[in-house]
């Protein structure tokens, strides 16, 4: 990938796609094409098949999605299958149909079976049922998975796929109704700490397990990848490293400062017991992150409240 070759981000608003273009322009990639979607609607394939054909690119980085919590995705199941699965057919077989170089496909953990071992290996996939609770997001992103490997072995073009695990970072959603736990949970704490509020309430038990990389470090992975890496396999991203949901928010707790206690609404759903990724492909491939969840954490917080 040459410093003036033609990128295409999608989903470049994103908490992903803005991540992955800081890293492109540090790098000094100078030809990265960006479309909102007012300007391109992804779910229409004629759209999208005019745009690579006009565009003639090089690369692309498919980093648009219909993205959400678990509240989101258990109101809006039908939407994230729909649009998520439109979008990524549309893309993987427009930049076929053009000649694109090379693609990477961004999916997410929570392709993989609910109770799959831990820590979970890119051969888990579809060995078990989903979480029922992400369930359409889950069958989507496996779709595009499948259609990168198929399109390889069909036509053999160089479509690779990523999977990283709970992400968060600059320009995350902190929408209570739409948003991930880690975000959700530093817009709570730091509400409560302003109106002097004595409990915060915390979805769950606060006993699953998760793992969390800082969008920034995901950013450098998937070029790294774009860069380094061309097998049929996806590419687990992650950190190997997890923490309980109940520390978790003592950790956002301390760092933005809130003195009252935290309350547990075990009327919500845990989801999955524990999903750490085994990300021993990706360090074979000579990347492994660099930011703590404690620095990440703290460089949000500092974002959010605007200092």
């Amino acid at each position: 990938m040459k410093l003036d070759s033609k990128i295409y981000l999608a989903g470049h608003n994103g908490l992903v796609g803005s991540a992955i273009m800081r890293n492109l322009q540090e790098r000094g990639y100078t030809n990265i094409i960006t479309k909102t979607s007012n300007d391109l609607d992804l779910r229409r394939q004629k759209e999208v098949e005019d745009f690579f054909e006009k565009e003639k690119l090089d690369y692309v980085f498919l980093a648009a999605a219909k993205v959400g919590g678990i509240h989101a995705n258990n109101t809006y199941p039908a939407e994230f299958l729909y649009d998520n699965l439109m979008i990524e057919s549309n893309i993987i077989h427009s930049a076929y149909l053009s000649g694109v170089e090379k693609l990477l496909f961004l999916g997410s953990s929570c392709i993989y079976p609910k109770f799959a071992p831990q820590p979970i290996k890119e051969s888990d996939l579809l060995t078990g049922l989903l979480e029922p609770t992400n369930e359409a997001y889950a069958i989507a992103k496996i779709a595009g998975i499948e259609l990168c490997k198929f399109y390889r072995r069909q036509y053999g073009v160089n479509f690779i796929s990523a999977m990283p695990t709970n992400l968060y970072g600059i320009n995350d959603n902190f929408d209570l109704n739409t948003s991930h736990v880690l975000p959700a949970l530093i817009r709570k704490f730091h509400e409560a700490k302003i109106n002097q509020e004595k409990s915060v309430v915390m979805w769950g038990s606060g006993k699953p397990l998760r793992e969390f990389l800082y969008v920034d470090d995901l950013a450098d992975a998937l070029v790294h990848l774009m860069l380094n890496y061309s097998e049929e396999t996806h590419v687990n991203v992650g950190t190997g490293e997890d923490i309980s949901i109940a520390n978790l928010a003592k950790m956002i707790k301390e760092i933005v400062g809130y003195e009252g206690e935290i309350v547990n609404d075990l009327s919500k759903p845990d989801g999955t017991p524990r999903k750490l990724l085994d990300v021993s492909l990706l360090h074979s491939t000579g990347w492994k992150h660099k930011t703590s969840l404690e620095e990440g954490i703290s460089k949000v917080y500092k974002w959010y409240i605007g200092t």
